[in-house]
């Protein structure tokens, strides 16, 4: 017989740890349905006939987020067998929240109490039974990242889920005799529910939620009648809505609701909430002793690293460091190899000595040898730096680095009127763009949610990296400082277009709260990391073999093909291509920005497909004959790099090259994340609002880049000098002019005074 298992906690208390240590290689990714946020599944190891299903990580199953509403959704409607919680025991008060719902569903639950080496390196101790029992469900002692536990773990889901499969399963276990442990602790939880757990409110509360499930019974199955009956309780309109009650009956449940409302003079949430976390009180100081020590060492790190002073410089420092190494240092030197020995010598060389020796047609060579093999290569060879960036950013993460971050931006964040909730989105783009838009489901009001996905894909995601080194290297010879500006370019872009944004009517209001718990550091585990970057980079090289492989055989054509005086055919003179005449067409747009060359503005269009894209049309136009991007000292750029010479007309080429790297960076990302932002606005003409901004401010900060460089470094004062100056001026502006209910608040005060 085939189990379901959902794996349910809170964020951070190790649920992707302790599910990829159950599945393993098993695992498979999906969406949920009728959304797209990604849905993992796989099949426990040791018990193959249990399907695990990884359940988005939630705080309580309110209705106020999309996880939440995945999370209580899939459990009530889609019923799995059982339900494995895990629980942070190092903060199991804040935990047992959510197990308190989860048992108030009917569904058999197996408490995995997670980081139980963090709680017995503290010297705490928790009574496993008599938690157990004041639950009325199993505990098990586990610790994820370690393993112990797993298999006791595993062994007593397997038995609750044999019951939560079976009909009418608490009459059908009282008639059975228990031998086994994990026996005994299933049976138990179901005796428990019916004599004990149900009694964690107060007398008033507790009759409410009687009458009420008597009023609603019939319409659910009846496991799940008091769960229903609390979330009616609580005014849950989402499941008021679903019970299709009459008249008569949302009057009755209305005055059972007011009475105990007046009696306790407050809502009926807040109640529940209330009496939920006494009643946990209660359970911690009964099971849980602590020992008295000093502060904990993750707590003397957080002292520095999220300190008022320290944070940020040092959140500045770590960030400069990796992409230092990513792309200056280390990076750089495997992708040198990759491009000019992999790429160039071992495979584009022999392959176009191979095809010349069998006589194939020029075309057909510079097709191979060009077009695919060069487009294809040239991001390719970036593929080490990528997977050196991905490493250092999966450790951060996983080490608990990462959580500090967004708390810290949160408090620099909301002294701009915005929400720290959307630097977890922000955070997430560096990977991805999608998945970053689609993280902005967390942020409950509108309007900030819609600036979170306007401001997100400012960030410089995996897909931009070849391309951030490539103008490092070709433009800067190799600039330590060029790849780190552009990542601190992003997030500059973010707070600064959302304080202005946060300024106008269609973004003002209050931030939503942010509430996010910090988990303990600890050793990055070696098996998420290779999770994490085998994922992030395969995705890179799928893309690279199917839209950029495509993309480079069509640049290639248009390249290599146009009108001369003989007719249609191939040309010597890339300026007579298909490509040419296309590009010219809408060069001018760029020419303030410096990069008025067609080759130069096709490949920034081009990149809207995939921002790896530039690289791979930049090299096809560069003809550069080994496939290779070479790297050249700062002096040697006009003359020596093809790359450069597309920024030859401009009267500082680095300067064009960098307002270059800037536009390319803040416009639209690629098709993927736009369909998301359609997606996720769900709106039209937001959509093509946040298209027009995103494509409107990256060309405004490169016009503003390359003009003022060259007026600094050569004197030169022109029309377009004015205009940057100008705009500048504006974005200052409207960057500390006073938000409008400080001038509301200013000028009821001068109206008062008056």
């Amino acid at each position: 017989m085939a189990f379901t298992v959902a794996l349910a906690g809170n964020p951070n208390s190790g649920k992707t740890t302790l599910f990829n240590r159950l599945t393993g290689s098993t695992q498979r990714i999906g969406n949920w349905p009728g959304v797209t946020v990604d849905r993992k599944e796989g099949t426990i190891k040791s018990k193959t006939d249990i399907t695990l299903i990884d359940l988005p990580g939630v705080y309580s199953l309110s209705p106020y987020t999309m996880e939440e509403v995945i999370t209580r959704d899939y459990l009530v409607h889609e019923e799995p067998d059982a339900i494995i919680n895990i629980v942070d025991a190092s903060n199991i008060e804040r935990n047992l929240y959510l197990t308190t719902q989860l048992l108030d569903i009917g569904i058999p639950v197996v408490v995995a109490l997670n980081m139980m080496d963090v709680v017995n390196k503290r010297g705490d101790v928790i009574d496993i039974p008599a938690l157990s029992e004041q639950l009325g469900c199993p505990v098990i002692e586990i610790s994820a990242i370690k393993g112990f536990g797993i298999q006791s773990l595993v062994g007593t889901a397997h038995e609750a889920a044999h019951f939560g499969a079976t009909p009418h399963f608490v009459e059908a276990v009282e008639g059975d005799v228990a031998t086994a442990v994990h026996h005994d602790q299933v049976i138990a939880h179901h005796q428990y529910r019916e004599t004990h757990f149900e009694r964690t409110f107060t007398a008033p509360v507790e009759a409410a939620i009687d009458s009420i499930a008597q009023v609603i019974q019939g319409r659910m199955p009846i496991e799940h009648l008091r769960w229903y009956a609390i979330k009616v309780f609580e005014r849950d309109e989402r499941v008021e809505k679903s019970l299709h009650l009459n008249e008569a009956e949302r009057a009755q449940v209305e005055s059972l609701i007011s009475a105990v409302e007046t009696e306790y003079d407050d809502v009926s949430s807040s109640i529940v909430t209330g009496e939920s976390y006494d009643f946990i009180s209660t359970v911690v100081e009964q099971t849980v002793t602590k020992q008295q020590v000093g502060m904990s060492l993750s707590d003397k790190i957080d002292r520095v690293v999220t300190s008022r002073i320290l944070g940020l410089p040092i959140f500045v420092a770590v960030m400069f460091l990796v992409y230092y190494v990513s792309v200056t240092t280390i990076g750089a030197l495997v992708t040198d190899f990759t491009n000019d020995t992999f790429v160039g010598a071992w495979i584009q060389e022999p392959v176009a000595h191979w095809l010349g020796s069998i006589g194939v047609a020029d075309w057909l060579q510079s097709l191979f040898v060009d077009g695919i093999i060069g487009g294809v290569g040239a991001v390719i060879g970036f593929l080490p730096q990528m997977i050196i960036l991905f490493i250092f950013l999966a450790l951060l993460e996983d080490c608990g680095y990462m959580a500090r971050i967004a708390f810290l931006m949160d408090r620099i964040f909301r002294r701009f009127g915005m929400s720290g909730k959307s630097f977890i989105p922000l955070l997430i783009g560096t990977g991805c763009g999608v998945p970053g838009i689609m993280a902005t489901r967390t942020i409950e009001q509108d309007r900030d949610r819609r600036m979170t996905i306007l401001t997100t894909t400012f960030m410089p995601c995996g897909a931009k990296l070849p391309f951030i080194a490539l103008i490092a290297g070709v433009a800067f010879g190799g600039a330590w400082w060029v790849a780190p500006s552009a990542y601190f370019m992003g997030i500059g872009s973010v707070i600064v277009t959302g304080i202005i944004l946060k300024k106008t009517r269609l973004f003002s209001g209050d931030p939503a709260p942010f509430v996010m718990e910090l988990p303990a550091y600890h050793p990055p585990i070696l098996r998420n990391t290779f999770y994490s970057v085998w994922e992030r980079s395969s995705a890179f090289v799928k893309k690279a073999t199917t839209i950029i492989l495509l993309t480079s055989i069509v640049i290639w054509f248009a390249s290599s093909f146009g009108f001369d005086a003989g007719g249609f055919g191939m040309v010597d003179d890339l300026n007579q291509s298909i490509a040419a005449h296309i590009g010219n067409a809408f060069a001018w747009i760029f020419s303030p920005l410096g990069f008025g060359n067609w080759k130069a503005a096709i490949s920034s269009v081009l990149g809207l497909a995939a921002k790896e894209e530039i690289v791979s049309v930049m090299g096809i136009f560069s003809s550069i004959g080994d496939g290779a991007i070479d790297m050249v000292d700062a002096g040697q750029m006009g003359a020596l790099s093809p790359i450069m010479m597309l920024f030859g007309a401009s009267a500082i080429p680095v300067a064009a090259a960098y307002a270059f790297l800037a536009f390319n960076l803040l416009c639209v990302p690629c098709f993927a994340a736009v369909g998301a932002m359609v997606g996720e606005m769900k709106s039209w003409k937001w959509s093509l609002f946040t298209i027009g901004y995103q494509c409107g401010w990256a060309w405004i900060v490169g016009m503003i880049i390359y003009n003022l460089w060259i007026w600094i470094a050569l004197g030169t004062f022109g029309f377009w000098t004015v205009a940057a100056l100008l705009c500048l001026a504006v974005i200052l502006f409207l960057l500390f002019r006073p938000a409008p209910r400080d001038r509301v608040a200013k000028l009821a005060a001068r109206t008062t005074a008056a």
